[in-house]
């Protein structure tokens, strides 16, 4: 063969060789973790407590599975343990983490974010509260989980302008509101619906008006990972562009609510809200 012939076998073959192919060949796994306690988005499978379960676990399966890759997601403790398990490049991927300007130097965010957390101010059902926006909120007094996540944003006009009552969860959060010792609380769409119907407060609790806030969840590669490259980057960037149109994010988040709710023990025969 002559060398001109060697050269367009050569070129023939390179044009075979995907960028899947060689995206698949660099990095065939992907190792994520994230909160332990943050139903419906991640929190602990209580049958096997090493793995993480919820609507983001789902969404980044769906989404590996697209791209060619497996995924395995492992608990690693406390969110702060999560992050450092990412940041040091022992994990590879957090899969449900607000954006924090301070961590651009360990972690690259993929835009969209997975998931939108909506913020809802949840009242008692009979309140005489008028709420508009939420500055409205100034002159009441309310109650937020220590365990919420919300954007820089919101969380210094709260503390400049708010007067709420730090709770241990959004259980604590919800029992101070039935009993009157706060006016409103500050949850999740998802979350608060979940844990109303769990406690049987759906008849007593009611979300009013738009979301006060929407942090986004996002997926976060580290620069610490093997896998964290522009083809794997930009192919996450484009599946999750895709999966609000599809619908896929909604049914995966109704089906974690269920399974949430399930699993805080319900009893079968309680009454239906």
């Amino acid at each position: 063969m002559t060398l001109r012939g060697t050269g367009r076998v050569l070129a023939c073959v390179a044009l075979l060789v995907s960028p899947l192919a060689m995206a698949a060949g660099k990095c065939e796994r992907l190792v994520a973790t994230g909160s332990p306690d943050a139903p419906p988005y991640s929190w602990q499978d209580p049958k096997d407590p090493k793995h993480l379960i919820g609507a983001n676990v789902d969404l980044l399966r769906q989404v590996a599975e697209e791209l060619g890759v497996k995924v395995e997601v492992l608990s690693a403790g406390r969110r702060d343990q999560a992050l450092e398990e990412v940041r040091s490049g022992r994990m590879d991927l957090l899969l449900d983490t607000p954006m924090q300007v301070e961590q651009l130097t360990a972690l690259d965010y993929i835009h969209p974010p997975l998931q939108l957390n909506e913020y809802l101010v949840w009242t008692r059902h009979d309140a005489a509260v008028t709420f508009d926006g939420p500055a409205d909120l100034a002159r009441y007094q309310g109650s937020l989980s220590e365990r919420a996540r919300l954007t820089p944003a919101f969380t210094a006009f709260a503390k400049a302008q708010l007067k709420l009552v730090p709770a241990q969860n959004l259980t604590q959060a919800f029992q101070k509101l039935v009993l009157g010792q706060v006016d409103y609380v500050l949850a999740g769409r998802y979350s608060g619906m979940a844990m109303a119907q769990s406690l049987g407060m759906s008849n007593d609790l009611i979300a009013r008006g738009l979301p006060v806030d929407r942090p986004g969840l996002y997926l976060a590669l580290s620069h610490n990972s093997a896998c964290n490259d522009s083809w794997l980057r930009g192919q996450l960037a484009k599946k999750l562009t895709e999966l609000p149109i599809s619908g896929a994010s909604e049914a995966v988040l109704q089906r974690n609510v269920e399974r949430w709710k399930a699993q805080l023990h319900v009893p079968a025969d309680a009454p239906k809200h």
